[in-house]
């Protein structure tokens, strides 16, 4: 349904540890909304709000400092470090009935602040969910470049529904926000459950930036549990896997068994050693791999049961 009206928009922030950045990205974002205001395209209450993650920086006191300054700063500070998912979901579910739409993005400024116009204009024709998704990956480096390509093709494979090239830079309207305040679920992937909601959804495309200022937040061993996490929040694959490896020992079993019967006709092997060592190492690997599979399940669903709140807001500042 196309909007006429100015709309409030929100844009949400979460920052962990971004005091060096923090003054730069909150001019930046308010420019844009007063710009916006300026023209007609929002209206006067649209805000960006700055999530703090527990940081153990300057973070919050900075983000104080441009809620007084600034017109259309906010602030929100969590009670503690919980992750850059769930303090994105704070920030989210906290304004979702403040804003008839709300714009995710990082503090770091990589993302390409210039295509929010766009975001709202496409929300304004009726779009519920903007997608921002980058043209390119030209200026990452070989390692960070072929492991983004491999985390696509595995979500792929594993049958997770996300968007190509896309992480958190995103629109969504009212609605959908509501939707997502239905998921209960402790082990966010936002970037699966938000298009598993549906609606209608776009794209806009930018240039990924070089980060303004600080160090990344995403090292590699964050972002390979991170794709991890998705894939076992969003697929049983993993699982099928277990039955899949199960059939395929079985067969070269078979196969192990022959070579075991030809060499020792032969007698060109240790009597016993390649029928019960070799067996026993590949067989001991395998379960072990299982287990570990089966037991990140387990352990998933010992959170989710548990039911334990995902965040607690310590102070907000308007």
């Amino acid at each position: 349904m196309e909007t006429t009206q100015k709309p409030i928009i929100g844009i949400v922030s979460p920052c962990y540890n971004e005091a060096l950045v923090l003054n730069e990205t909150s001019v930046q974002l308010n420019a844009v909304i007063t710009d916006l205001v300026a023209r007609d395209v929002i209206s006067e209450k649209s805000f960006a709000v700055f999530v703090d993650d527990g940081s153990q920086d300057q973070t919050w006191t900075i983000i104080e400092e441009k809620a007084q300054q600034l017109t259309h700063i906010k602030g929100l500070k969590l009670a503690g470090n919980v992750g850059h998912q769930k303090a994105l979901l704070a920030g989210l579910l906290t304004f979702k009935d403040e804003a008839d739409a709300l714009i995710s993005i990082d503090a770091d400024l990589q993302d390409d602040v210039r295509v929010i116009e766009a975001m709202v204009l496409k929300f304004k024709s009726g779009t519920d969910v903007v997608y921002g998704v980058r043209k390119e990956r030209a200026t990452d480096t070989f390692f960070k470049r072929n492991t983004a390509l491999l985390f696509y093709n595995i979500m792929k494979k594993m049958k997770v529904n996300i968007i190509h090239n896309h992480a958190d830079y995103r629109l969504c309207s009212n609605r959908v926000l509501k939707a997502l305040a239905d998921f209960g679920e402790v082990n966010l992937f936002l970037r699966g459950i938000i298009p598993t909601i549906g609606f209608n959804k776009d794209v806009v495309y930018y240039d990924r930036l070089e980060r303004f200022a600080g160090e990344s937040k995403y090292p590699f061993r964050k972002m390979a549990a991170f794709a991890w996490n998705g894939v076992t929040s969003f697929s049983n694959y993993p699982l099928k896997l277990v039955t899949i490896i199960g059939f395929a020992i079985f067969f070269l079993c078979l196969i192990m068994t022959g070579y075991a019967l030809f060499a020792l006709y032969t007698g060109n092997v240790v009597p016993g050693w390649l029928s019960t060592v070799l067996p026993m190492y590949f067989l001991g690997g395998v379960q072990l791999f299982c287990f570990g599979i089966i037991g990140e399940y387990i352990g998933k669903i010992y959170s989710e049961v548990k039911q334990r709140p995902r965040y607690f807001i310590d102070k907000r500042v308007d």
